[in-house]
């Protein structure tokens, strides 16, 4: 196994890889309200120093690998982080991409193909250097692509989204993750459109899926060859644990071990939902809550370790490098 994966300190072999966390974030901001409205949560030297405790407490946990899903739209800086990463055990890969559900920011609703300012897609321009050169003028170069639709669906936006996002793993065989919206089935439109425009649905985790209680739905995404994204463990507010644990069973059940990763959508500091509100309302949405208490609630409903590896080693692994 040969192929390589970039993070923020070099590149590493897919066998360095080990267990990985492949849904999360280290800093979720708003560049614009933070300079203007400043959250009186954010101390960026304190934050720093929370991210470096609690990513090495992972690497205690067995944790080697944490991919940083943290894109445009939600306030990606690989500058402050890699000051996270230096001091780290823990290898964090950076993603591209655009956080935009349902409408693109000013400037790219003006500038591309057809637009106001005609030319080529800067969405296109801007995933494939930060893969191929780096991110934000740095030498950090992204190891995922992440894209999303939600209530409204694949908007027109969001579908142009997409066709980047297929552009740029098309040139360069970086893998796709979503945000998708389970309770209405966004899962399968994902499939459809990126399917259509020559990704194969293999290289995709379709993010959220273990939101669903759905088992007809989880089974079809995975027939069509996707990773499904359990990776919101901890996240109560949006659905219970009980209910994540319930599925992943069922889907282990019937054979779909190869098919699932595992992860929690959680950051160190989240602009949208900050420490606080989280300590009192999601106490257990934390990076460290599966290896608290979901992976021993699965040990103790019989799944074995190889299974364990599959899901937190083998599969994300696979997602990452295309490789077995």
């Amino acid at each position: 196994m040969t192929r390589s994966v970039p993070t923020f300190t070099g590149s590493v072999s897919a066998d360095e890889l080990g267990m990985t966390l492949i849904h999360e974030h280290i800093f979720v901001t708003d560049p614009e309200l933070d300079l203007n409205m400043p959250h009186p949560e954010w101390d960026e030297q304190a934050m720093i120093e929370r991210a470096v405790e609690l990513l090495s407490e992972l690497y205690e946990q067995g944790v080697r690998t944490v991919v940083d899903l943290t894109v445009i739209g939600l306030g990606r800086d690989v500058r402050r982080v890699a000051k996270v990463a230096a001091r780290v055990p823990v290898q964090i890969v950076a993603a591209t991409g655009c956080y935009a559900a349902e409408v693109l920011p000013p400037f790219f609703r003006l500038n591309g193909p057809g637009l106001v300012v005609d030319g080529p897609d800067p969405l296109v321009d801007l995933f494939i250097g930060d893969i191929e050169q780096g991110i934000a003028g740095t030498s950090v170069r992204a190891g995922m692509i992440k894209i999303a639709s939600d209530a409204a669906g694949l908007t027109p936006d969001a579908t142009r989204v997409f066709a980047a996002a297929a552009a740029a793993h098309l040139r360069t065989g970086v893998p796709i993750t979503t945000h998708s919206h389970a309770a209405s089935r966004g899962g399968s439109a994902q499939q459809d459109a990126l399917e259509r425009l020559g990704v194969p649905l293999d290289r995709v985790v379709i993010g959220h899926s273990g939101d669903s209680t759905d088992i007809s739905y989880l089974r079809g995404l995975a027939d069509r060859g996707s990773f499904l994204g359990f990776d919101r463990f901890g996240m109560e507010h949006v659905a219970r644990d009980a209910d994540r644990v319930r599925m992943l069973l069922q889907l282990l059940d019937a054979g779909y071990a190869g098919r699932i990763v595992l992860s929690h959508d959680a950051a160190v500091f989240s602009r949208v939902t900050p420490p606080s509100w989280r300590a009192a309302h999601v106490p257990s949405w934390h990076m460290s809550h599966l290896f608290d208490t979901v992976l021993p609630q699965l040990r103790a409903a019989g799944v074995d370790d190889a299974t364990l590896q599959q899901l937190m080693v083998l599969n994300p692994r696979r997602v990452l490098t295309g490789t077995t």
